[in-house]
């Protein structure tokens, strides 16, 4: 005899029970349930002490950075100060130049027999040392080497080589025209001639003539 009871299950209610189930699982992971496997490793706490050995080291360098900021700025501030006028003092050297080759353009002898001449010359010459006054007070030097003073590449220009046996190679013999510096700044080189050993004297090291 067949049992009814089991014969009157509905099929769709047998089908329904794995999707219930399957649905109650994805409801405990969504509820926030660890799945097997998954769990955090234990994270190392840290001691009060390393907390402050760290910060302390971390102030010590912001310190650190914020004098050398300060220290970099200080040097840039007196660098512009200082050279502020290299511009307008190289745009007057002509002037300077000027002046000079007006004097030299006059004979002494000249002079001596033309008194209005020479009072023009004496205007000159005075107007050349006020702008030389002003040079100085703001710096700004003459760089004019002496006949027998030492090749300098970072104040002098060859202009030439010309052999010399009364000075020593490498020594300045003549000055084209002279220079200027600013402070240690060198605004124009002075060009000048430089002496060589005559032919047939023993060879001497090259004088570096660059600038």
């Amino acid at each position: 005899m067949t049992d009814s009871t089991n014969n009157n299950e509905d099929p769709q209610e047998r089908e329904d029970a794995p999707e219930t189930e399957a649905g109650e699982q994805a409801q405990g992971t969504e509820a926030g349930e660890p799945e097997p496997g998954k769990d955090d490793a234990p994270q190392t706490e840290r001691s009060p002490e390393t907390e402050i050995a760290d910060l302390k080291d971390r102030l010590l360098r912001a310190v650190a950075e914020t004098e050398n900021l300060r220290r970099r700025a200080e040097r840039e501030r007196e660098e512009t100060a200082k050279y502020a006028v290299t511009g307008f003092a190289r745009d007057l050297l002509n002037v300077a130049d000027n002046l000079r080759r007006a004097l030299q353009n006059i004979a002494p002898d000249v002079r001596a027999r033309d008194e209005a001449l020479n009072t023009l010359a004496d205007g000159v010459e005075m107007t050349e040392r006020e702008l030389l006054r002003v040079f100085e007070k703001y710096g700004i030097r003459v760089v004019e080497p002496q006949p027998g003073e030492k090749f300098d590449h970072n104040f002098h220009q060859a202009m030439y080589e010309v052999p010399n046996a009364d000075q020593p190679p490498g020594t300045v013999v003549a000055v084209m025209q002279v220079g200027y510096a600013l402070k240690e700044r060198l605004l124009r080189p002075a060009m000048v001639g430089v002496a060589k050993a005559p032919p047939g004297a023993e060879p001497e090291p090259k004088v570096d003539t660059k600038v």
